[in-house]
């Protein structure tokens, strides 16, 4: 198991109390580029849970994400323990010059499996 990166965890840590979901971030994962906006996790369950419910096929998914999470998005579940996720919002897959959703999707990324990252939202271009 690796060490997660406290600055990182700190990052998730004021995002999930509610100061800011303006915070830009760029992070790799398992050779992916993910590039986005973080959100607090109660306010992606519930995007997520809205766009699920809209859907004839996966409705059903819905009351998944929209229950109360059962560990807060933090490793052993306790209250006050640091996140263990990023919850990415209008968030995009770089590959090659094109982003993947090109309107930004819903990602949520442990941790400690990010590699890299930097603040910002890596913009990308098809000139």
């Amino acid at each position: 198991m690796t060490n997660p990166d406290r600055l990182l965890v700190d990052i998730s840590a004021l995002v999930e109390s509610g100061q800011s979901n303006q915070m830009s971030l760029t992070v790799v994962v398992g050779g992916a580029v993910i590039t986005g906006r973080l959100a607090p996790e109660a306010v992606w369950r519930e995007r997520v849970s809205e766009v699920l419910n809209d859907s004839d096929r996966l409705g059903p998914f819905s009351a998944v994400f929209g229950a109360e999470p059962t560990d807060g998005g933090q490793k052993g579940g306790g209250p006050g323990e640091p996140p263990a996720y990023l919850h990415f919002h209008l968030a995009r897959i770089l590959q090659g010059n094109i982003g993947i959703p090109e309107t930004g999707g819903m990602y949520r990324v442990a941790i400690e499996d990010v590699s890299a990252w930097t603040v910002g939202d890596v913009s990308y271009s098809d000139h």
